[in-house]
């Protein structure tokens, strides 16, 4: 893990009002669905250098009240929801996908938020979630880093 101060950034993309209890229900997940809308119906030009990004904002509280999760990239586009990822200070988890498929930067997505619960959970851990911004950035079809900001 590393830390990193980060400048204000601007995504633009798709969003979702959830919880953590709600996704862990297949009846009830929101998430995956906005994604696949966020797919069908925005195009990204990978080839010319554009990201993905999975921006978690509006935290009602910790990680067992609501938030908003915004599917989205950097390009602009005034027809997208904007969300600011705030300047400040975030702690990087690093996930790989076993292969640069869909189904396998899905496993890699869920592993590196398990190692992030386990990490926050710890009492002992030297960082707190500050619960402003996080984001996941996809890299590339198998590289994810996770920015969980801390206090």
């Amino acid at each position: 893990m590393d830390i990193v101060t980060l400048n204000e950034k601007q995504i633009y993309g798709m969003s979702v009002r959830t919880t953590n209890a709600q996704e862990m229900n297949p009846e009830t997940a929101r998430i995956g669905k906005t994604w696949q809308t966020f797919d069908q119906e925005v195009s990204v030009d990978y080839q010319g250098g554009e990201r993905v990004y999975g921006v978690y904002y509006d935290y009602e509280s910790d990680a067992s009240g609501e938030f908003n999760v915004l599917a989205g990239t950097e390009k602009a586009d005034e027809a997208l929801e904007k969300v600011t990822i705030r300047s400040g200070k975030y702690l990087v988890f690093k996930g790989l996908a076993s292969a640069p498929d869909d189904q396998a930067r899905v496993e890699a997505v869920i592993k590196t938020w398990g190692e992030i619960w386990d990490y926050f959970s710890n009492p002992d851990s030297a960082h707190k979630r500050a619960y402003t911004t996080d984001f996941e950035h996809y890299k590339n079809p198998k590289e994810i880093d996770i920015y969980i900001s801390i206090a």
